[in-house]
């Protein structure tokens, strides 16, 4: 009895670290984006709103993704579809690296987004369906904790790679994902939960449909509104935390390394989610989150000092990335398996076109003349709007057997 329990321990830290690590390289993409729209910016001599693009375009990929692939994974299998997506991402990042101008960097960003945002609620779901009732919900945070140690990698390399030996370098990093996935195919099981299910193949407007009656009509109007606002804040604000601290008047160096100093708090924000989320539960553990962000977000628009920023920026992170470790483990939570991957999958999508909006918005602004502060107050209500989705239509999923 005791080696089988053993067995588990090791089959679940496997299927945490495998999902993990490929979840590590989809942040190191995202996270160094932040940093070679700094990059580029003098490089092809972009405006603001042309760097705004560049971080809506990889959403409208993800939106597109998380749509198209998470109705896949419903149809072909989780770890499928998972293979395919680090593929795509991959190649795309590489090939990034060779963009000779704008226009070409955009469309292999839409081709990356497309990738990454497949990849997300697909890995989510594997995870949620492959664990235990009980270590369910700290088991998909955890799996998060990855996209903190991708941010950190990404902070990190940015700070000693591009400034050193340029951003095509740290592009071709991101995309040695392709020989992971050969790695991954190998490593992971299917979900067990898919192949009880017996391969039904469920139809998009017909999914779409049953997503938006009882008894998932508040689980989905609930998860929309959350994704597009969490979403929509994010990308916003942390795209663009390296040129605001630039537009603040810090060097694109040292801007590197205070964002590389926020980075490091992502990590204790997960961890703590992680204990969390098995002990409140996932509304609460969700909720508390997103008001530190909103908070944090406030503090971090009308700072003005390097040291009130370093401290804002921090708990930024902290909040902003727990928050995220609980909204993952929470939305598979709402489906059954039939419609999991597609439910959240089309969450995810409505997020990104909060994600489109988001980077486009900010750079509009900037370029407007509007102050940080009012920028981040509209992040800060936008998050709060999220908290009470959660609250008034949320429902606890905590213990609650996935069928």
């Amino acid at each position: 009895m005791e080696s089988t329990k053993q067995v588990g321990i090791w089959a679940h830290a496997r299927l945490i670290t495998g999902v993990g690590v490929a979840w590590l390289f989809d942040a190191m993409d995202v996270g160094m984006l932040s940093f070679v729209i700094a990059a580029v910016k003098g490089e092809w001599h972009l405006s603001a709103v042309q760097m705004g693009w560049i971080g809506s375009i990889g959403s409208i990929g993800m939106a597109i993704g998380a749509v198209l692939f998470g109705m896949l994974a419903d149809r072909v299998g989780r770890k499928t579809v998972l293979i395919i997506t680090l593929l795509i991402f991959s190649i795309g990042s590489a090939a990034s690296a060779l963009a000779t101008g704008y226009a070409m960097f955009m469309t292999l960003r839409l081709l990356i987004g497309a990738g990454l945002g497949g990849e997300l609620p697909v890995a989510s779901t594997l995870v949620s369906e492959s664990v235990a009732t009980e270590h369910r919900g700290r088991s998909v945070v955890l799996l998060e904790s990855f996209w903190a140690a991708g941010w950190l990698a990404a902070a990190l390399i940015s700070y000693f790679v591009i400034p050193n030996w340029g951003w095509r370098v740290a592009m071709v990093l991101t995309g040695l994902t392709a020989v992971y996935a050969f790695y991954f195919r190998r490593g992971i099981k299917e979900s067990p939960v898919y192949l009880a299910a017996g391969h039904r193949k469920p139809r998009f407007w017909a999914t779409l449909v049953q997503l938006w009656r009882p008894p998932y009509l508040r689980a989905t109007a609930m998860l929309w509104i959350v994704w597009f606002m969490v979403v929509f804040s994010y990308y916003g604000m942390f795209l663009w935390l390296p040129s605001v601290m630039q537009l603040k008047g810090f060097s694109m160096i040292s801007s590197f390394g205070y964002v590389l100093v926020m980075t490091i708090a992502q990590l204790p924000g997960y961890f703590t989610a992680a204990w969390l989320i098995e002990k409140w539960g996932r509304k609460r553990v969700l909720a508390t989150f997103l008001l530190g962000t909103a908070a944090a977000a406030l503090g971090f628009g009308m700072a003005t000092s390097l040291a009130w920023l370093l401290v804002m920026g921090m708990l930024l992170s902290f909040f902003n990335l727990g928050a995220w470790g609980a909204l993952y483990a929470y939305s598979p939570e709402q489906y059954p398996g039939s419609v999991r991957s597609s439910g959240s999958g089309l969450a995810a999508g409505v997020g990104r076109i909060g994600g489109i909006v988001g980077p486009l918005l900010v750079g509009s602004l900037i370029a407007s003349g509007v102050s940080f502060a009012s920028i981040f107050a509209i992040f800060t209500a936008a998050i709060v709007i999220a908290v009470l989705a959660v609250m008034v239509l949320g429902r606890e999923t905590m213990g609650q057997q996935l069928n």
